[in-house]
């Protein structure tokens, strides 16, 4: 007999508005242990404010969250994950090397210097600049420090908003390069995401979000397929297109 296995994010029916503004309107997902997800859409379609419910920075209107079968609003939920927001900055009185170890403190890592160097030097994040405050790093770097620490947490469950915001073009490859290494190792992903080519590579599937409903869920390749176009990106917005002013989504909501 099969072993089914309970979702590691589940969200059913989640409403949430800002006063007169609806920004999620019974919107059902769910993610499955070691798939890597990416929610697409555009500015102001719901990503960020379901992540936000998600992690219980913010409460739902209506319907129901979960992580690892607990409670978006419980503590036990938040403990096998690791989050890292879209503006990420360290507090500035910390050192980057300081920062690190905090880190792994709150996620309940001992601290391995060697393992630490290491991952930073795989995100071509220099040791030597660790040494000086936070608020002397550009943003990239930053970025990087963030992203380091995130992976140095050894969660099984990452929600990632913007992961590769403000990289340049190693930093992103490298980033992606790390991020892969997490699928392989059969960790789970949720993520924020706008580049079509990063989505092509990270994810196995993806969520597209408007106004505040889901419009597909599915491969990039079935969204491809089911919008006649060789470009994601012009899929993407072939698929909005399509689904503007609908309460309906483009294509039935099933797995890949």
């Amino acid at each position: 007999m099969r072993t089914v296995t309970e979702p590691v994010v589940v969200c059913t029916a989640v409403h949430k508005a800002y006063g007169s503004r609806t920004v999620l309107r019974g919107l059902s997902l769910s993610v499955q242990a070691g798939e890597s997800v990416a929610l697409v859409g555009l500015n102001g379609a719901g990503k960020t404010t379901l992540l936000r419910c998600l992690l219980d920075f913010q409460r739902a209107d209506q319907g129901t969250l979960t992580l690892h079968g607990h409670r978006s609003r419980d503590a036990a939920a938040r403990a096998g994950l690791a989050f890292l927001p879209e503006r990420f900055q360290a507090p500035a009185f910390l050192t980057g090397l300081e920062f690190l170890q905090l880190s792994a403190r709150l996620h309940g890592q001992p601290w391995q210097a060697d393992r630490a160097a290491a991952q930073c030097a795989d995100l071509a994040l220099a040791w030597t600049d660790l040494a000086a405050p936070v608020s002397r790093l550009s943003k990239g770097s930053g970025q990087k420090l963030g992203l380091a620490a995130c992976l140095l947490s050894q969660k099984a469950l990452y929600i990632l908003d913007e992961p590769l915001s403000g990289l340049d073009v190693q930093a992103r490859a490298l980033a992606i390069r790390a991020l892969l290494q997490l699928r392989k190792e059969g960790r789970t992903l949720l993520f924020t995401c706008h580049e079509p080519a990063d989505i092509d590579v990270l994810c196995n599937r993806m969520a597209l979000l408007h106004g505040g409903m889901l419009r597909f869920e599915g491969t990039p390749d079935q969204l491809r397929r089911h919008q006649a176009c060789q470009s994601l990106e012009q899929a993407v917005l072939d698929c909005l297109a399509s689904t503007a002013g609908s309460a309906q989504p483009a294509v039935p909501l099933a797995p890949a």
